[in-house]
């Protein structure tokens, strides 16, 4: 597949992998090629189809530069789609307004750009419990036993704009009261299977060729003690609970956004207030 994109490119892979994984055992071949915004560009980018023929997806706002790709490949015989097409032909009908043909919108530096540079940073100094003192900052604190997904669900939710935290939870180590008595953010319990985390938890101890390490770490029957302590701690205060055994970081991060949408929502109205 040839991806071809005016700005980032980050739309065409996104919309090219959600289609891919749809068919078993194919396996793709990705040529991105971002940026393209002049016919020198767009010269190389028809050299490389022409030596791969392939699916050519692409998101270009100058007309001039996507006629000439489509004439391209209508001559080669490689099928292309303007994935973004379908879209603005709605809206354009809906709202009766043409498009902007404005390259890289989505990319500028406004106030929601440099909300999500703030979540980000947030987070990522509030990793893993590193600073616990001013969690009532935080949208979302997740709280989670290791190899749970917790750092990963929350710098996605960062580049949505969310100050997500996270806090591990450790066998034998008490939660900080100041976490049990969060009023503002909400807080969301990780968990997984005990089969899914010790195989997790065994490839890192093998990556990291850990020769020291506690086998209570990688034990079904410990893993499985952690996973029940998890599930009461949460009962106890009433946060939710997500099992992420069979969610990628992108479905987790999407449920715990539908769970802060209601949840901002009940604050509004009054009604929440987590004990």
């Amino acid at each position: 597949m040839h991806l071809v994109s005016d700005s980032t490119g980050e739309t065409l892979m996104t919309v090219a992998r959600a289609a891919t994984v749809q068919y078993e055992n194919v396996q793709e071949i990705e040529h991105v090629y971002p940026l393209v915004r002049s016919h020198k560009q767009l010269d190389r980018v028809i050299s490389e189809i022409e030596k791969a023929p392939g699916i050519v997806l692409y998101t270009l706002v100058d007309e001039e530069i996507a006629h000439r790709l489509e004439q391209k490949c209508r001559e080669l015989g490689t099928p292309f789609v303007n994935i973004l097409d379908p879209v603005f032909a709605v809206f354009q009908s809906y709202l009766n307004v043409t498009q902007t043909h404005r390259i890289g919108g989505q990319h500028a530096m406004d106030a929601e750009y440099f909300s999500r540079m703030e979540a980000l940073n947030y987070t990522m100094m509030h990793d893993d419990g590193q600073i616990w003192d001013d969690l009532e900052s935080a949208d979302i604190v997740l709280l989670g036993i290791s190899r749970t997904s917790k750092t990963p669900t929350c710098i996605y939710l960062a580049n949505r704009g969310i100050k997500a935290a996270n806090v591990p939870l450790v066998p034998g180590i008490p939660l900080p009261d100041n976490v049990k008595s969060l009023k503002n953010p909400m807080v969301v319990g990780l968990i997984a299977s005990a089969e899914r985390i010790q195989q997790i938890r065994r490839n890192r101890v093998l990556s990291l060729n850990s020769e020291g390490y506690n086998d209570q770490y990688v034990d079904r029957k410990e893993i499985s003690q952690e996973i029940n302590m998890t599930r009461r701690l949460c009962s106890e205060h009433q946060w939710p609970l997500i099992d992420v055994s069979r969610r990628s970081v992108e479905e987790t991060a999407a449920e715990i956004m539908t769970l802060f949408k209601d949840y901002k929502t009940a604050r509004e109205n009054g009604v929440a207030e987590q004990q």
